[in-house]
């Protein structure tokens, strides 16, 4: 019996989960509608239904049954919408929130799976395939650089410039790597590379030095260590000329008698030599400077000699006493002496950055220069006059300046400045093209032709692989040959003669450069 009253009591509990019929229309089991109701309740909760303020006519309780009443609206097809939760089910919306996820359109299986496939080995190639690819990228990137966050555009000024005469010993590490672009287009044919080459070893990379010249009768004079060679442009034939005795000394300047075979020679016991180089004979010996001679120019029968003790002595060689004069105008080596084409004045540059200027009658009294000019801010060592225009001088200054500054030596003015971002260590001029070309040193290591007066950058020749030491312009001003601590001198072609250009320049342009290249040594 006790069975059947189980059944009986499971019965009546089944049937207390039946439908009530309460009159309001609602045939869903009690179960079902508060599962619908907490549904109802986390939807109306929702970033897309909850409101800053609660409405005013919203109920307390959630009501269940459906608002069948409307309002009139803009729009007859827009449907006013319940402003409390209501039994009938939102729409969904296909998205999920800005920084909440939607969990059911999510595939954590998917998921699961893509985020540890990287870590098991690939059976199809893929993983291989993908191994190489970054293989590339990473050496493109060491090849190229990697640009990725590089800038493109600049939304800074550049800083300041600086006053004038500040100068900036690390400069030289950012901007003499550098050179603007020539302004004015090349109206005429001139070679990029040198038409000659030859070898000369054991030439002395001093800046102070002045290792080389070149005759009216086409001999070219050049110093190695203590040895003098005399190179004939005409030929080709290499003549030794003469070797110091002791090992130690060695030769320091020299300089060309004009219209003579006479060649001056300083070397590094402050003696001052005289050489016919046609008969091989020293003749005759001159001293007077307690240490090296660094720089001389003639001036007729006059020549003048710059040592390191700062002194410049002036010498007739005509006369037993060939010491006629001295100027005392430096603190540190003379480095550079140049006479005026008409021989009125006579410059000389030192180690101590002064540019000093005497005229001729100052300078035979050893009285005090005309002008000292200190603007430049290291040692003065290219010197160079105008030949068209006697009055203006032009002067370079080494790594520290790296400027040109022309010079009116009527006033003592500075005409103009250019800044050639490069130590200068000569300066040449030309006649017919109205141009002059400067020897520089680092970092370029070339020789740059510039237009004068407005000192347009024309062309840089480039080819030294040190910095050049020293130029010459040969007799008839068409080919220019530079000595640099490369140890080789190159002959550059680059003032050509208006009428040998024309004819020469269409041949010139198609043959190519190395079949015009002679290469010799020295010695």
């Amino acid at each position: 019996m006790s069975h059947l009253q189980f059944e009986t009591t499971v019965n009546e509990l089944i049937r207390l989960d039946g439908p009530l019929a309460m009159g309001t229309g609602n045939d869903l089991p009690r179960w079902q509608r508060k599962a619908m109701e907490n549904r109802e309740r986390g939807l109306a909760l929702s970033p897309s239904n909850v409101k800053r303020t609660p409405s005013r006519g919203a109920k307390k309780t959630p009501s269940r049954r459906h608002s069948s009443k409307q309002t009139p609206c803009k729009s007859p097809t827009t449907k006013k919408t319940s402003k409390t939760p209501s039994r009938e089910p939102l729409k969904q919306h296909p998205g999920g929130d800005r920084f909440i996820p939607n969990r059911a359109l999510m595939d954590y299986d998917l998921s699961h799976f893509k985020m540890t496939q990287g870590d098991q080995p690939s059976t199809d190639g893929t993983h291989e395939a993908d191994t190489v690819s970054t293989y590339n990228t990473t050496a493109i990137k060491d090849k190229l650089g990697d640009h990725q966050d590089a800038k493109i555009l600049s939304f800074k000024q550049r800083a300041p410039k600086a006053q004038e005469g500040y100068s900036n010993n690390l400069k030289v590490l950012y901007s003499s790597s550098k050179h603007d672009r020539p302004t004015k287009p090349i109206s005429r044919f001139i070679p990029m590379t040198a038409e000659r080459i030859l070898d000369a070893p054991e030439l002395r990379d001093d800046f102070y030095l002045n290792l080389m010249d070149w005759s009216f009768k086409n001999i070219l004079a050049i110093a190695l260590d203590n040895t003098v060679y005399l190179w004939n442009a005409n030929s080709g034939e290499i003549d030794h000329l003469f070797q110091l005795e002791s090992p130690g000394d060695y030769i320091t300047s020299l300089a060309w008698l004009k219209d003579a075979d006479v060649l001056a020679v300083g070397n590094s016991l402050g003696q001052v030599l005289l050489w016919d180089v046609v008969k091989h004979k020293c003749l005759r010996c001159m001293e007077g400077h307690p240490t090296r001679v660094g720089s001389l120019a003639w001036n007729s029968y006059i020549l003048s000699s710059g040592g390191r003790s700062g002194n410049i002595h002036h010498h007739d060689v005509r006369i037993a006493e060939h010491l006629v004069a001295s100027n005392e105008g430096h603190t540190q080596e003379v480095c550079g002496i140049a006479w005026s084409p008409d021989g009125k004045y006579i410059a000389s540059g030192g180690n101590d950055n002064i540019l000093n200027v005497w005229d001729s009658t100052r300078a035979m009294a050893g009285s005090e220069p005309l002008y000292s000019l200190t603007q430049h801010q290291a040692a003065v060592k290219a010197i160079s006059w105008c030949p068209w225009q006697p009055n203006v001088l032009g002067s370079g200054g080494g790594t520290a300046d790296r400027t040109l500054r022309f010079w009116n030596v009527q006033s003592g003015l500075c005409m103009k400045t250019t800044d050639a971002k490069s130590q200068v260590s000569s300066i040449l001029w030309s006649r017919e093209h109205k141009e002059l070309v400067t020897g520089h040193g680092y970092a370029q290591n070339q020789l740059t032709i510039w237009k004068y007066a407005t000192m347009e950058r024309i062309c840089d020749l480039k080819g030294h692989t040190n910095r050049v030491l020293t130029m010459c312009l040969s007799p008839d001003e068409t080919t220019v040959v530079s000595a640099a601590a490369d140890e080789t001198l190159r002959f550059w072609n680059c003032f050509a003669h208006e009428k040998k250009m024309k004819k020469s320049s269409t041949s010139s342009r198609s043959s190519e450069p190395s079949k015009g290249l002679i290469t010799r040594t020295i010695r």
